[in-house]
């Protein structure tokens, strides 16, 4: 049984979620780390550090040490989760506590490697990873215990997994760097050739959240817009210009459409019985990028196969490690290390 202070972690692109046993979700931060450039020092860690985005001198730079699902910056990570971990651990900070962490199905071993090593250092006692889709599929309540296909696709910032889950396994994977920032730089491309405006990660961000849609918007939808002001081109001034949600469509269709594309090639790999089970119970989405209006609408109309947005697609995968957490039979029953066929995105 987990004791008080054991936790469990999604430690994503955008967001680090730390979950202890009793008390919920205790963190949500954003994975940055802002660094002085020309000293190397670590000036700010988590929101902090994310206020600086876009707005730093040049001598400071805003990091995230976790890109498009892999490991970028090994000492910045190791600084910012043992940052996080002595907010959440607190003066239980010499008890060593154990930990339940989620990771993308494309990390290599060398990687998982350094993962465990972070988390040593960070005086963690003893730390186990677990497949997203596994954890995201404990998280949102998917049974996948039986010989029955369950198709999950988990969306991050920098990388989305897509699985097909049976008999506490995974049978057929890809981990794909498409994901919300994917999105952000596709929009960020499209203003700019379209209106000769230069925005930056975070208005693009607030664009797709605010007014995005993967589906073409109908009806009141395709008439909402916004103001979105950058730095014009062609004067180098500050310029404000009305962006529609059609507009948006336009410049994540092509996104989208990959996405799409690699789903589609997980079913196509996966065994014509179990692929059966996901034409008939559909697919499930989760993770913060799947947040994004009209995606499963899209997905439906491309595949033809039922799809739908876990009830709190952010908190799905760090859930699911906090199942295994408190239950430690979960871990015998859906072992992190299956055997599986694993594709290339």
């Amino acid at each position: 049984m987990a004791q008080s202070q054991d936790i469990s972690m999604d430690i994503g692109t955008s967001n680090v979620l730390i979950y202890m046993q009793g008390k919920g979700i205790v963190l949500r931060e954003p994975a940055v780390v802002a660094v002085d450039r020309d000293t190397d020092k670590v000036l700010a860690i988590g929101s902090e550090a994310n206020r600086l985005v876009g707005r730093t001198p040049g001598n400071v730079q805003a990091v995230r040490p976790f890109r498009t699902g892999s490991l970028s910056d090994f000492t910045l990570a190791s600084t910012m989760l043992q940052s996080f971990l002595r907010t959440v651990v607190g003066r239980h900070w010499l008890a060593r506590p154990r930990c339940v962490l989620s990771v993308p199905t494309g990390v290599s071993e060398t990687e998982r490697r350094s993962i465990s090593s972070i988390m040593f250092d960070a005086h963690m006692r003893r730390t186990q990873m677990i497949d997203r889709p596994i954890a995201a599929a404990l998280g949102v309540g998917i049974p996948f215990s039986e010989p029955y296909g369950s198709l999950i696709v988990d969306m991050g910032a920098g990388a989305t997994d897509i699985a097909v889950l049976a008999m506490n396994e995974i049978v057929v994977a890809t981990c794909v760097p498409i994901g919300g920032d994917y999105f952000d730089d596709a929009i960020i491309r499209y203003i700019r050739k379209k209106h000769n405006l230069l925005i930056g990660d975070l208005t693009a961000e607030e664009i797709k959240i605010n007014i995005g849609s993967a589906a073409l918007p109908t009806g009141e939808l395709a008439e909402v817009s916004a103001d979105v002001t950058g730095r014009s081109l062609i004067s180098g001034l500050p310029k404000t210009q009305e962006i529609t949600t059609m507009e948006v469509y336009e410049a994540i269709k092509e996104p989208v459409a990959e996405l799409i594309e690699a789903i589609q090639g997980v079913i196509e790999h996966t065994p014509p019985q179990l692929a059966s089970d996901v034409f008939e119970d559909g697919i499930v989405l989760t993770g913060g990028a799947a947040a994004l209006t009209g995606l499963a609408e899209a997905v439906y109309q491309a595949l033809n196969i039922p799809c739908g947005v876990a009830e709190d697609p952010q908190t799905s995968v760090v859930m699911g490690c906090a199942r295994i957490l408190e239950n430690g039979s979960l871990l015998r029953e859906n072992p992190a290390e299956g055997r599986r066929k694993r594709l290339r995105g």
